[in-house]
């Protein structure tokens, strides 16, 4: 399904805005969410031209507001990211309207899957095969939907976030092994495009308060343990070198720095924002 919404353009942004995007075209999936409604600030700041989706408009609509009351260009749209007749349309208007693809960043998340510490034993099949399925596609579609555009210039950006659990042993059914295989395409991805000058990276920032994720997750822990939502949190921080959180703000400055002119020698690699938290 695809419905546009909210649309604004401006032809000149604020003496504020930097220049590293300038010019870039950025699509950004999961835009209402914490990292990817982070991620488009960024990007405008750095003079992107956004168009930002999501599976339900509201929280994308309020984020281009964000965007175009700080002087950038946003629009939004609602899209299923999970649709890839959707996701195609989308992207066909979007080179209609601003002639290219430059960036497109990944930042799609589902809720957490219930019992999401059950014993892998004890689980059943649709349980642990959702998060693995759903993030899987949806890198997949995305990615390679706007390859397939970003050929056409031999240049561009292709971006995903993923977490911890991609690399750690911690008890999560499928999502552990979800983000593992989006790493994995990954780097298949890159060694396939990077010739043609595409570039592929992934981000790995580890448990942030501010993202929806990790209240749900807080929330599933607490029901079955009884912590507190100050002991989940202490035990989060209490795993990176400097015991605080990274900030959204944080990895969408990251964010903007990869996907820029600047990191043309980073593909087809996750790049640890983990604060020592994984050693690599």
């Amino acid at each position: 399904m695809l419905r546009e919404g909210f649309t604004c353009n401006f032809s000149t942004l604020k003496s504020k805005t930097m220049d590293e995007l300038k010019d870039k075209v950025a699509v950004i999936y999961g835009a209402g969410g914490a990292i990817g409604g982070a991620v488009a600030r960024a990007f405008a700041r750095e003079g992107a031209t956004l168009f930002l989706t999501g599976h339900r408009l509201a929280p994308v609509e309020a984020v281009a507001r964000d965007v175009v009351s700080a002087g950038g260009v946003a629009e939004a749209a609602e899209v299923d990211a999970l649709d890839e007749q959707a996701i195609d349309k989308h992207l066909q208007s979007v080179v209609a309207k601003a002639g290219r693809i430059d960036i497109s960043f990944n930042a799609m998340g589902i809720p957490p899957t219930p019992d999401l510490e059950a014993s892998l034993v004890d689980m059943d099949l649709k349980q642990f095969s959702v998060p693995i399925t759903s993030y899987t596609t949806s890198y997949f579609l995305t990615a390679r939907l706007a390859a397939r555009r970003m050929l056409k210039n031999k240049s561009g950006v292709i971006m995903t976030v993923t977490a911890p659990p991609a690399r750690l042993g911690t008890p999560n059914g499928g999502y552990g092994p979800s983000q593992a295989a989006k790493e994995a395409l990954t780097r298949y991805l890159s060694k396939e495009l990077a010739p043609q000058g595409i570039r592929v990276v992934g981000l790995q920032p580890h448990g942030m308060p501010e993202t929806e994720t990790i209240r749900e997750i807080f929330e599933s822990r607490a029901k079955a343990t009884g912590v507190t939502w100050e002991q989940f949190s202490g035990y989060l921080a209490g795993m990176n070198h400097p015991t605080r959180f990274m900030t959204v703000t944080e990895l969408a400055n990251v964010a903007a720095f990869v996907a820029s002119d600047k990191a043309s020698v980073m593909m087809g690699t996750t790049v640890n924002l983990t604060m020592g938290a994984l050693d690599d």
